[in-house]
């Protein structure tokens, strides 16, 4: 019994650490090397993220330092980050790249809470479609008298206590997010 609920409760950490994963890559006016993470460069016909091929750095609050290893793929690195959704244009020096974060405009960062706010609607939404498939699975056992009726009530409980907290920690992640947002 227990092994059912830990893998919905699994499921539901997942889906909190994908938001998480998700509110680090966006760009709030700081830099932020997250905002790399799906950033991939075409090297020798293999997409590679940026990571894997340079020293990724925060050389000032809004500055982005990119150091490749291999000089060569200066110029590759700079056209995959343009042709991102990153939406900030990066400056090559021949050594190395810096991108510079622009200051954000008040209508901005209220767009950017809105996504915020979105993001984590999405999830919670994700979560109670993950409690649902959970009920399910119980009301399907005790169907097939795999487990009594207070057993599956006591689960129940259990399954409706765990999204309550994972939709907490969402609202708290994602106030959290829009409050850095909103301080920049």
């Amino acid at each position: 019994m227990n092994e059912l609920i830990k893998t919905y409760q699994s499921k539901m950490e997942k889906t909190v650490s994908v938001l998480s994963e998700e509110y680090a890559s966006i760009r709030a006016g700081r830099a932020n090397p997250a905002v790399l993470d799906k950033v991939m460069v075409d090297y020798y016909g293999t997409p590679t993220p940026i990571q894997s091929m340079a020293a990724v750095s925060v050389s000032e609050a809004r500055i982005l330092v990119i150091q490749p290893w291999d000089k060569s793929t200066l110029g590759p690195i700079q056209k995959a980050i343009q042709a991102s959704d990153i939406g900030i244009n990066p400056q090559n020096d021949g050594t190395v790249i810096r991108i510079v974060f622009p200051q954000l405009t008040e209508e901005r960062r209220k767009e950017i809470c809105k996504s915020v706010r979105k993001q984590a609607e999405e999830s919670k939404v994700a979560i109670r479609s993950i409690r649902r498939d959970a009920n399910e699975k119980l009301k399907a056992m005790k169907k097939s008298s795999e487990i009594t009726e207070d057993d599956q009530k006591q689960l129940e409980k259990e399954v409706q206590d765990l999204t309550d907290k994972y939709c907490k920690n969402i609202d708290d992640t994602a106030a959290k997010k829009e409050k850095e947002i909103l301080e920049i």
